[in-house]
């Protein structure tokens, strides 16, 4: 059970490789060609999937700097005024979602990593100890943060499969908090 897209892509791309084309048979040359499209295109978005986000960001931000000169063209017809209000409606809402993007997703990852770390060395460190209360209120809590986040990881990775009972298992839309 991978949850990462970079993982589950380099697998798909392996299994096909080593699987899948291998068994098809090479007189079937549409099978051929659409088995190594697919490993041409899980290859390009394993490339481009990195970088979405920044490229959505760098879009947005040139997309708010041609949004501003638009706004200082001379524009007097009053047909012209509703777009330009709404122009700068848009623009003002762009400029705060552009703001709030100041952080890469990378980041976010590194620091999920770091603070798993940092709790597993408290708990290894209050493990050595005789402290009884400290120990069993680490484990209450790290216990409880735990079966939030299986429940959260296997309704993820729900449509691999891997669930004897699906149905059993909340869609991760229903999990997770709006923005």
């Amino acid at each position: 059970m991978q949850m990462r897209p970079e993982i589950q892509i380099a697998s798909v791309i392996k299994a096909m490789k080593d699987v899948v084309i291998p068994a098809i048979d090479p007189a079937n040359k549409l099978a051929v060609e659409q088995s190594q499209l697919i490993i041409g295109l899980l290859s390009l978005l394993s490339i481009q999937l990195p970088l979405w986000y920044r490229f959505d960001r760098d879009e947005l931000a040139r997309l708010l700097d041609c949004a501003k000169a638009l706004q200082g063209v001379p524009a007097g017809d009053a047909a012209t005024k509703p777009a330009l209000e709404r122009l700068r409606h848009s623009g003002a809402a762009a400029a705060i979602v552009l703001e709030q993007c100041r952080v890469e997703p990378d980041s976010l990852t590194a620091s999920v990593r770091e603070l798993r770390e940092a709790i597993g060395a408290l708990v290894k460190a209050v493990a050595g100890t005789k402290d009884l209360a400290a120990q069993l209120g680490i484990e209450r809590i790290v216990l409880a943060m735990s079966k939030d986040q299986l429940i959260r990881d296997r309704s993820f990775v729900k449509m691999q499969g891997w669930e004897p009972d699906p149905a059993a298992v909340p869609d991760i839309a229903t999990l997770l908090p709006p923005v």
